[in-house]
């Protein structure tokens, strides 16, 4: 796949659209001053189905997001403007039918578009931005992003929150992205959350680097992708260990059928 310029794509306009459509967000203190977050991360295959050749259903994509209530969603394999899914603004669709701020960021130019990263949220977002990783071993891969903001959520410290889709390959390039990101992370004064699809399985040198430096929202990790040759759980969601935070659930949506990943939601405690 080509690759030309990144750029990045907000919208702010959004800020306006909460602020007079009574948009409710739910309080998740809890009586011993913890607040929970709901996070999810989620390969959407640009909308498309398995076994969907040439379709697009955003709509499985929304009701999945809203039905799981998630707060904070990382969401990868995005297209904007792309022959294949009809030229539509998948990130600015799905950010809209959610009323929820978006961050999207192109990793790649593809098919007359953008395909890349979006971060959705119900809390307002500063601070966006993306890296470039590491194709140090394999310069000939796709190229991948690290993309990062920072969550402003009511009465709670922010902190940041990152997404990415880690090389698909095994030539070299998954582990040096791990040890880039670790490293981003490790400059970071804020708590850290980082969620995606890192292509690794469980026991792999790219996870065991990622572990160094991160809690896990699972241990014995549910498969999160069924495409061929690629069964197991590779799509994570984990924060610094240094964090102000724990993990009160985890679980797979092993049922949706929108894409060839599954959905991950983790609820995670914010203690003050």
């Amino acid at each position: 796949m080509k690759n030309l310029n990144s750029f990045n794509y907000k919208w702010p306009i959004l800020l306006l659209v909460l602020a007079f459509s009574g948009c409710k967000i739910n309080n998740k203190s809890t009586n011993n001053q913890q607040f929970i977050v709901k996070v999810m991360s989620y390969n959407i295959h640009h909308g498309n189905p398995p076994g969907y050749e040439n379709k697009i259903d955003l709509k499985a994509i929304v009701e999945t997001i809203k039905n799981a209530d998630a707060d904070i969603v990382a969401l990868q394999e995005v297209d904007v403007n792309t022959k294949r899914s009809g030229n539509i603004n998948e990130a600015e669709i799905l950010a809209k039918e959610l009323g929820m701020f978006l961050f999207f960021s192109k990793a790649i130019d593809f098919d007359g578009g953008d395909y890349g990263l979006a971060i959705i949220s119900k809390y307002p977002l500063t601070e966006t931005h993306f890296e470039k990783l590491s194709l140090a071993a394999d310069a000939k891969a796709e190229p991948r992003i690290l993309q990062m903001v920072t969550v402003n959520i009511p009465n709670q410290k922010p902190f940041v929150f990152a997404n990415t889709h880690l090389d698909v390959l095994n030539t070299g390039n998954r582990p040096l992205q791990a040890k880039q990101i670790v490293a981003i992370a490790n400059k970071h004064k804020l708590p850290f959350i980082i969620a995606g699809d890192w292509n690794a399985t469980l026991n792999s040198t790219t996870l065991s680097i990622m572990d160094e430096a991160f809690t896990r929202t699972c241990s014995n990790c549910p498969v999160t992708c069924i495409e061929e040759g690629e069964n197991g759980a590779i799509d994570f969601i984990a924060y610094t260990k240094s964090a102000p935070f724990k993990t009160k659930n985890y679980s797979v949506f092993s049922d949706n059928y929108a894409s060839d990943h599954f959905p991950i939601l983790a609820e995670i405690i914010i203690t003050k």
